[in-house]
């Protein structure tokens, strides 16, 4: 709980190091050519020396700012606060570098090197809790661990650039004009993770301010389960932007026809990965941290879950107004999220306690989901029509959170509060992955855009055959 509370005060940071990554991939995409390569050396330069300055200010005044705030927002007297602080601030400085590294090799649609580099941090910091935690258990060591595996990716981050990119690095440099463009773009989408990052975090900042840390534990414990699938999907879905940012010059019919699909594709991801957790949330809390936690999430885990998948819904959407330098509606879209989310929790938590904090992200992805069609719907109404964006945008969600509930109650009358073995655990949830996926798509085969569906699957199929 501890812990978590660092980490949600340390993640108003990402405001700037978000925008700065993604600023950073669009105008690399816009330069792949050779003869631009002196622009996209620019860019970089001037990318690295606000990551430089901006990001280090960021650092100190996380690290010497941090613990006060923590004490008096959340009542935490724990001696180790400055140094989970410290670790905590490290850590972000060093994803904000990876963050310029790696849009160079998003512009170039580098995934395999993207996830080498995100797995090797991951196996790094996995590797050090392991270690360190049972030897030394306070926040500050747990902090430390996920620092050692930014480091760790930043390295990696700066290695590969160097051996694929070399023409385009450059050392931090100040280009008024590149730094200019590079804050236009990312203004908006500043205000857009600022909204992002209320709605996320609201939750454990009312938990911390109401309850003891402990419960702000129990909250982490089922986010976590969930975030991880949910970054995972969300990271799949990134390959879109600069996917969308190089079809510019296509016709808008060909874009939306391409938008729709690639969401279908997605929201099936979506909704069998997410879903799958609902029916094993209790097996899977049961086994993991024992029956008391277990108990305590198992509700909140399956809330999440079903918020995760509506949040998954608009991915594609959100990526394709981003692409088109729409980022003042992106910036709409997270504050219309987030001031539903933070209303939602002020009121919810205090009257029903802990476990009604999934709640609030149930309504914020609602919103969010309404405010992505208000703001296209004059495009859609042109280019696709609303029955085929019910069935290639809302439908896998609607079907996939339908057949996850019912598995869960399914699941739940079998095997009611038993521990399983980790192998069946895991048989469960692909089981429930296999089970979801094939109802989405039973019910998406069906109407007049079942055989897009089926030949786009199809192709998806034999390419990962191959």
């Amino acid at each position: 709980g501890i812990a978590g509370l660092v980490a949600a005060c340390i993640a108003p940071a990402m405001i700037f190091s978000a925008p700065l990554g993604l600023s950073a991939a669009r105008a690399f995409a816009m330069r792949l050519d050779p003869d631009r390569q002196g622009e996209a050396r620019r860019y970089f330069a001037s990318a690295l020396f606000l990551a430089l300055t901006i990001g280090g200010t960021i650092t100190i005044v996380l690290g010497l700012g941090g613990p006060p705030l923590a004490r008096t927002a959340f009542n935490l007297q724990q001696g180790d606060l400055g140094p989970a602080f410290a670790f905590a601030a490290l850590g972000w400085l060093c994803q904000c570098f990876s963050a310029v590294f790696l849009s160079l090799l998003t512009a170039r649609q580098d995934y395999g090197s993207i996830a080498s580099l995100n797995v090797g941090g991951t196996v790094v910091a996995t590797a050090a809790t392991f270690v360190m935690v049972p030897m030394l258990p306070q926040a500050s060591t747990y902090l430390a661990c996920q620092a050692l595996g930014a480091m760790a990716a930043l390295a990696g981050a700066s290695a590969l650039s160097l051996r694929l990119c070399r023409g385009w690095l450059s050392a931090p440099a100040f280009h008024r004009t590149e730094a200019r463009d590079l804050a236009r773009f990312g203004s908006w989408q500043l205000v857009a993770q600022g909204g992002g990052l209320i709605a996320a975090q609201a939750d454990r900042y009312l938990l911390g301010a109401l309850l003891p840390p402990e419960f702000v534990g129990f909250y982490v414990v089922a986010q976590r389960l969930e975030e991880a699938i949910y970054i995972g999907v969300l990271k799949i879905g990134e390959i879109l932007f600069p996917f969308f940012s190089a079809l510019q010059t296509e016709a808008r019919d060909r874009r939306v026809d391409l938008l729709l699909r690639a969401s279908w594709m997605l929201n099936l991801l979506a909704a069998s990965a997410l879903g799958a957790i609902i029916p094993a949330a209790g097996p899977v809390l049961y086994l993991w941290t024992g029956p008391h936690v277990a108990a305590e999430a198992e509700l909140t885990l399956v809330t999440l879950s079903v918020a995760g998948i509506l949040g998954c819904g608009v991915n594609a959407l959100m990526f394709y107004l981003l692409a088109e330098g729409r980022s003042r509606a992106n910036a709409t879209i997270a504050f219309v999220t987030a001031v539903v989310t933070l209303a939602t929790s002020a009121l919810a938590l205090p009257a029903f306690g802990w476990q009604a904090a999934g709640w609030s992200a149930c309504a914020g992805m609602l919103a969010q989901i309404v405010t992505v069609f208000a703001l296209l719907g004059s495009s859609f109404d042109r280019a696709a029509g609303w029955p085929r964006i019910f069935h290639f945008v809302l439908q896998p969600l609607l079907i996939g959170i339908a057949a996850a509930l019912v598995l869960q109650q399914v699941v739940n009358a079998l095997i009611p509060g038993s521990v399983l073995p980790w192998w069946m655990v895991g048989g469960l949830y692909g089981a429930a992955v296999v089970a979801i996926s094939a109802a989405v798509v039973a019910v998406s085969l069906l109407g007049r855009y079942g055989k897009t569906c089926a030949r786009d699957l199809q192709s998806v199929w034999r390419r990962v055959l191959r």
